[in-house]
């Protein structure tokens, strides 16, 4: 459970460390080119969810990521060792959420950079998010692979 707190401790740090840069460095709404015209880093203010969906909604998203994180720490404890990257995933998960929770907490809204101009603008915190659902998404996709390998023709279970 140390690397499950350590990874998703860590991921909230470099969340924070990068917001903190962003927002000592750039003006809400600035654009810089880094890949002109690929990618920019652009400071923006995200009072909503993902792709900016239900903005000012901030008691509600912050009750839903305290009931995600206490959800997932309280699933992790019970998962078997030898799962790491289940374990990996939900760690970043974890991190990710309590990454956007801090800014809801501070700000009252999250703050973005990551600008590929043909996607929403996210944040590290949204980095490990979606790879933790990814891992998650392939370790649950071997887990079903591994029970369909182990019952019999027809879906019955074995005696």
């Amino acid at each position: 459970m140390l690397k499950f707190i350590l990874l998703a401790l860590g991921l909230l740090a470099v969340d924070q460390g990068s917001k903190w840069l962003v927002q000592n460095r750039m003006s809400p709404g600035e654009s810089i080119a880094v890949i002109d015209p690929v990618f920019y880093l652009t400071y923006v203010r995200n009072p909503g969810a993902a792709f900016g969906m239900l903005p000012y909604m901030t008691v509600f998203f912050v009750i839903i990521a305290v009931v995600v994180i206490v959800g997932i720490i309280v699933f992790a404890r019970q998962i078997a060792r030898g799962r790491f990257l289940l374990k990996t995933g939900l760690a970043l998960q974890v991190g990710g959420a309590m990454g956007n929770l801090t800014d809801r907490l501070r700000f009252g809204h999250v703050i973005d950079f990551f600008d590929f101009r043909v996607w929403p603008v996210f944040n590290m915190a949204d980095i490990g998010i979606v790879l933790g659902v990814g891992i998650l998404f392939i370790e649950l996709l071997k887990s079903d692979s591994d029970f369909s390998q182990d019952a019999p023709a027809g879906g019955k279970e074995k005696p």
